[in-house]
């Protein structure tokens, strides 16, 4: 990432996350506050960037119906895209050492992100237990199954069943989304920003976990794999 582009980039999230902070620390911070204010900061990554969005099937996710959107991961850039691209009341699923960064990560903490951590079984079960609530409140629930920034193009690394288990418990339907085009932008482990290019979100039609079993977990995880491969 060139230098001009990560200082834009701290300071945009510097401008969301100190607002954030004081008005969850004495208590006046709401939900539509967050929204805005993440619309805000994804919108201005994706102008610096000069990157087009263009998405397909919208009309796949319902007004009012909260999912538990799943996605193909290569690049921190989907996470303004994805804010961007489906226009609903989105918080993400993301590893715990995100909410060690000062300033950041409490802010994250405060505006419902969920927070991950693969080896605390305990910290593991709030967790499923927050996005549980998010979902019943409105909140639909974003999460990466590769579990990390992939290759990018039409490959996908295996999925972790952590986010079926969320969906099947709060008996959410499952979204999946396609995103094509954000590695171009800014690889897995890239450190410069290509500017000026297309990234496509498709948005595919919903999978309801109550139709399978427990027994059939593997072909739920199998069937939402197949739909975002779709679209790659």
């Amino acid at each position: 990432m060139t230098l001009y582009h990560l200082a834009t980039a701290v300071l945009e999230t510097a401008r969301i996350s100190a607002p954030t902070l004081v008005e969850g620390l004495i208590g006046k911070l709401t939900p539509e506050q967050c929204d805005a204010r993440l619309d805000t900061w994804s919108r201005k990554l994706l102008e610096l960037a000069g990157v087009t969005l263009e998405t397909e099937g919208l009309s796949h996710a319902a007004p009012g119906e909260t999912f538990v959107v799943m996605s193909n991961h290569q690049s921190v850039y989907d996470i303004p895209v994805m804010f961007q691209a489906l226009r609903r009341r989105v918080r993400m699923v993301a590893k715990h050492e995100l909410f060690k960064i000062p300033g950041w990560g409490p802010a994250m903490r405060l505006a419902g992100f969920v927070e991950v951590d693969r080896g605390n079984r305990v910290q593991a079960i709030r967790s499923l237990q927050s996005a549980r609530s998010a979902l019943a409140h409105g909140t639909s629930i974003w999460i990466a199954p590769e579990g990390t920034r992939g290759p990018g193009g039409p490959d996908l690394l295996p999925f972790k069943k952590g986010g079926f288990h969320m969906a099947t418990a709060a008996g959410a339907r499952i979204l999946p989304v396609s995103i094509v085009g954000t590695s171009g932008v800014l690889s897995a482990h890239g450190r410069h920003v290509h500017t000026g290019l297309t990234v496509k979100v498709k948005v595919h039609e919903p999978i309801a976990t109550a139709k399978y079993s427990a027994e059939q977990r593997d072909q739920l995880i199998a069937d939402v794999r197949a739909a975002i491969l779709s679209g790659l």
